[in-house]
């Protein structure tokens, strides 16, 4: 396993993240625990979770099965470098959401006591708070800290100049700010690389993408559809990219050249982004043990620069701002 250290941070962390949202809602708790004792295995230290994951009356389901995980001891714990999320509804009274000081103490709480831990590595704002100032936030954030009941803060779906906003108004309350902003990023949803990971570069933030096979599109989907004849279709994401002639023809031909490559394609769409600049690494959220192990080759596979260049001939990205659209 390659380590790299989380954007400014010293902190090491594995080049891929292990992405919980499965548990619980897909994977049982039983699998849920051998999937994260074989990442372990594999070296893999960085773990990603939210409070809301379990969804629906289940929301934070799948923190109780990390917690549940931990309490079996062995230094689960102690390997695990932990990060999770605060912003959705936990529940309907107000104030029990977004990013004020209130909800960000009570649900850091919250989640310490579903996950059976006296400390978050990472606590990750979900998204962007456009009613809550940033001073606000952080002033919540320096007594978590100051508690040791966290050690780092993260931003997810956040926007270049948020980012800038963010780190901004931390340094001049003397706080570390942002270290790490998850954000959608693979080869079909580029738009990151305008002004996200530009802005992530300049301030020492860590990238790291979610979705990166984009709902399982770029993970053989075309093959999988003939391969099921008609049994099973895409879902979500994948489908609904499906539906555009125009994308079907582009997925085709990122398959035949992940095909001539003897290459599968969800593996190369995790390799392509362990070069790109900024990426710390990105979130795979294994349903079963050997969507890990595939994921797991990624790391092992190395891309020629003839390769990235069909890709991007394929995958055009949209170029840095403002050149991309002011010149």
């Amino acid at each position: 396993m390659d380590y790299t250290q989380l954007g400014r941070t010293g902190l090491k962390v594995s080049r891929l993240v292990l992405g919980t949202m499965n548990f619980g809602p897909v994977t049982d708790e039983a699998d849920s625990h051998a999937i994260m004792d074989a990442a372990h295995t594999a070296g893999l230290n960085f773990f990603d979770t939210a409070n809301v994951y379990g969804w629906g009356e289940n929301k934070g389901r799948t923190e109780e099965i990390i917690g549940s995980w931990f309490a079996k001891g062995g230094g689960r714990r102690e390997k695990t470098v932990l990060a999770t999320k605060v912003y959705g509804d936990m529940a309907e009274w107000p104030n029990n959401n977004r990013l004020s000081a209130l909800n960000i103490r009570r649900a850091a709480d919250a989640s310490l006591k579903r996950l059976r831990t006296d400390h978050i590595d990472l606590y990750q704002f979900h998204h962007v708070d456009r009613n809550t100032p940033f001073d606000e936030l952080w002033q919540a954030v320096d007594v978590l800290v100051q508690q040791g009941k966290i050690l780092y803060a993260g931003s997810s779906n956040f926007a270049g100049w948020h980012i800038a906003r963010a780190n901004e108004t931390a340094a001049r309350r003397g706080s570390l700010g942002l270290v790490s902003e998850q954000c959608l990023y693979n080869l079909m949803e580029r738009r990151a690389e305008m002004e996200v990971i530009p802005a992530a570069q300049e301030y020492g933030v860590g990238v790291i993408p979610w979705s990166p096979l984009h709902g399982g599109l770029l993970g053989g989907a075309l093959r999988k559809e003939r391969e099921a004849a008609g049994r099973r279709s895409a879902s979500g994401r994948a489908a609904e990219a499906l539906k555009n002639t125009a994308r079907r023809e582009q997925i085709q031909a990122y398959e035949d050249l992940c095909a001539k490559g003897g290459y599968e394609p969800g593996e190369v769409a995790l390799a392509w982004l362990l070069t790109r600049p900024g990426v710390t690494g990105p979130i795979v959220g294994p349903r079963t043990a050997e969507q890990l192990e595939s994921a797991l080759r990624a790391l092992d596979l190395s891309l020629s620069e003839e390769f990235l260049a069909e890709l991007d001939g394929i995958f055009p990205g949209t170029g840095p701002s403002p050149e991309a659209f002011a010149w």
